[in-house]
């Protein structure tokens, strides 16, 4: 049975106020934990269930977690229920440090979220990213917390891989300008990027919500407002789609995220 200060203290690490004030952050499921100790990110405690420790790959996560000194606590499927973000918990359940990034790690190329409230697409943004050698991504105001269960999942592993910053448009803008990486900002607006079109060694990709697209600071800031050609009568697409299909053409794979 957890304990009511644990439990207290699991709880409290579903709000964004509470994950920034502990610097800790809930990690679900056997394999975004086992990618959650693949990336060394310190874990402080791990919760998992009878039947999931009884399944080889999670008995080697909590192996690898218990050489580490990491409490493992086995606890029921309903006690574990009651501290998990998703309604069918896959047994095991990591408490994390976030890990604390020096933005000057971060690469060349790079994306900038700005507004995605949306869970799921941040967590693909940020899958995306690293899938196609972007050196960093930089998360700004008005976005979901990049370390909510629901974008950890959705990220699968990535946040623990890809450097990961949260930074303010005015110190971003900054930023990115004192390092000559020039930013193209997404919108529907803009001009269409084609596959093949000469793109900079140098640049960080600005993506927004489906409905409002980025701020207007950073699109003043931008150097070019890129967007993707469609056909039909489709008006937008997905964030997470119109990323991933504009960083496939800026990135291009060759040298992508370095210097």
């Amino acid at each position: 049975m957890i304990s009511r200060t644990l439990h207290k203290r699991l709880a409290a690490l579903s709000r964004r106020k509470e994950r920034v004030r502990a610097g800790l952050f809930l990690a679900e499921g056997w394999r975004v934990v086992g990618e959650l100790v693949d990336a060394d990110v310190e874990v402080k405690h791990c919760l998992y269930t009878d039947p999931a420790g009884s399944e080889p790959a999670v008995r080697e996560i909590l192996d690898r977690l218990e050489d580490r000194q990491v409490p493992c606590e086995r606890v029921s499927a309903r006690d574990l229920a009651e501290v998990s973000d998703t309604v069918t918990p896959q047994g095991i359940l990591a408490v994390a440090v976030i890990p604390r990034v020096d933005p000057e790690v971060v690469g060349s190329r790079l994306l900038m979220v700005d507004g995605v409230q949306d869970p799921g697409n941040l967590g693909t943004l940020i899958r995306t990213a690293e899938a196609l050698g972007a050196g960093g991504v930089i998360v700004l105001p008005g976005t979901v917390d990049p370390w909510s269960p629901k974008v950890v999942r959705a990220a699968a592993g990535a946040s623990f891989r890809v450097p990961l910053v949260e930074m303010d448009s005015g110190e971003a803008i900054h930023f990115v300008g004192g390092r000559g990486i020039p930013i193209w900002a997404s919108a529907a607006d803009g001009v269409a990027l084609q596959r093949g079109d000469p793109c900079p060694d140098r640049v960080a990709l600005a993506v927004g919500n489906e409905g409002a697209g980025v701020s207007r600071e950073i699109r003043d800031a931008a150097e070019r407002i890129v967007a993707i050609e469609q056909a039909g009568g489709a008006e937008s697409l997905n964030v997470a789609i119109a990323a991933a299909i504009l960083l496939d053409r800026i990135l291009g794979g060759a040298g992508a995220g370095s210097d």
